[in-house]
């Protein structure tokens, strides 16, 4: 008798030794934040319609671009960065100006780059948002304004090989899913 209520102790002693309380606000503490990583724009133009195009003037255009003011998107971001390529294999020398305009066409954030005539190492740009400039610059943009300048003249033509202006842009941001 006396074996059997020390066994009986000993396995109660073990069964409540293993159990842990469960913790059902767990769900609450969960973060799951992801980077999202996306194109933006792509622009390609031969030199050949550069020197075709009279003036200075030879490129702008605005582009609705709705994906940061998307409610999932614009509710959620965090942080994150835009990312600029320019690739010059053309004899021209430019100038480049990248607008986000809100709903209203007014100016929210203005990127400005020159551009050397080839030879020329890649034009890189990195803008970060939220950590940086701010993130209602992103959460507001409704299009994207773009601009070229030609500062050169029209006649001139690269010894490169299917000489082209490649414009790029890339956005990586952060967002809150819970």
């Amino acid at each position: 008798m006396r074996n059997s209520i020390l066994f009986s102790f000993i396995i109660l002693l073990a069964l409540y030794s293993c159990i842990e309380r469960q913790n059902f606000d767990q769900y609450d503490d969960l973060e799951i934040i992801p980077t999202v990583e996306a194109s933006i724009l792509y622009i390609e133009s031969p030199e050949r319609l550069l020197n075709e195009i009279p003036g200075q003037d030879f490129y702008s255009q605005n582009f609705n671009f709705d994906g940061f003011s998307v409610d999932a998107f614009s509710d959620r971001v965090l942080d994150g960065f835009v990312f600029y390529e320019i690739e010059n294999t053309t004899s021209k020398e430019m100038e480049a100006t990248v607008e986000f305009l809100d709903e209203g066409g007014n100016t929210l954030d203005t990127q400005y780059f020159h551009i050397d005539p080839a030879p020329t190492p890649l034009v890189q740009l990195q803008v970060a948002y939220g950590t940086g400039r701010s993130i209602e610059i992103i959460k507001n943009t409704s299009s994207i304004n773009v601009s070229v300048r030609n500062l050169g003249d029209n006649s001139s033509v690269s010894n490169l090989p299917d000489p082209k202006i490649i414009f790029r842009s890339s956005g990586q941001f952060r967002l809150r899913l819970k």
